[in-house]
């Protein structure tokens, strides 16, 4: 498989529109967003696996810019963020970055991406299969995400567990979509290794001044330590 050369800057919403993201040879894509505050093993763990459980073509790793859920939160400049995805997922042919959200003023929803996202592989005139990773926990907040049901139009749903929180079972699930048992079928629920770190442990590890080794790869780690990133005694984060 071939991997797209990454768009330039889009400077307006029209041009990002019309950004190829994704080759056209590619008809079975995950899509894995996330602050990525920073990127770490668990992220790369879980899109391997569920690329091989799914027999993905692609797995695009979807920078946001300023989370809805977030939009209180002290994160690291959005540059930063997207250089360490780049470096993290280095070295994986079937791994790709998607900088769709990056121009988008104002919050940044889920369902606006797959929807220009889906409008590239009309475009293509590609029949195209998304399917949008999401963790169980998260998984359970789906009523209140923006427009649930038009998301759940545009994409499958692949659902992995985290620490605390398994896979949820069909009832469970019925409780949670729109359209209840009518949905199932949008939902495939994926047993991945449960690694237990987290992007705020590895923070709060840098600001302790502890080791962040075997938790990022080794480009990231190097990274954070170049640029300062969550160090207690960095109150100005730059890229």
């Amino acid at each position: 498989m071939t991997q797209p050369s990454a768009p330039a800057a889009p400077s307006s919403a029209s041009e990002r529109v019309a950004s190829p993201w994704i080759d056209p040879a590619d008809r079975r894509v995950g899509i894995l967003g996330g602050t990525f505050d920073p990127i770490h093993y668990g992220h790369l763990v879980i899109a391997e696996e569920v690329r091989e459980a799914l027999r993905l073509d692609r797995v695009l790793f979807v920078p946001a810019p300023r989370p809805p859920h977030k939009l209180d939160d002290d994160i690291a400049p959005v540059a930063d963020r997207t250089a360490m995805v780049r470096l993290g997922i280095a070295g994986n042919p079937a791994f790709g970055i998607c900088e769709i959200e990056l121009g988008r003023g104002g919050p940044s929803y889920t369902v606006d991406t797959m929807a220009e996202l889906a409008a590239e592989a009309a475009r293509q005139g590609t029949a195209r299969d998304f399917f949008f990773i999401v963790s169980a926990e998260a998984m359970a907040g789906l009523p209140r995400w923006h427009e649930p049901a038009r998301l759940l139009e545009l994409t499958r749903l692949a659902v992995v567990p985290r620490p605390g929180w398994p896979l949820p079972d069909a009832s469970q699930l019925a409780a949670i979509l729109p359209g209840g048992e009518a949905s199932l079928g949008r939902v495939d629920c994926i047993e991945t290794l449960p690694l237990a770190n987290s992007s705020s442990d590895v923070r709060a590890r840098v600001a302790a001044g502890l080791s962040i080794r075997y938790l990022v790869p080794t480009a990231v780690e190097a990274y954070i330590r170049d640029h300062r990133l969550y160090r207690s005694d960095n109150t100005v984060r730059t890229a």
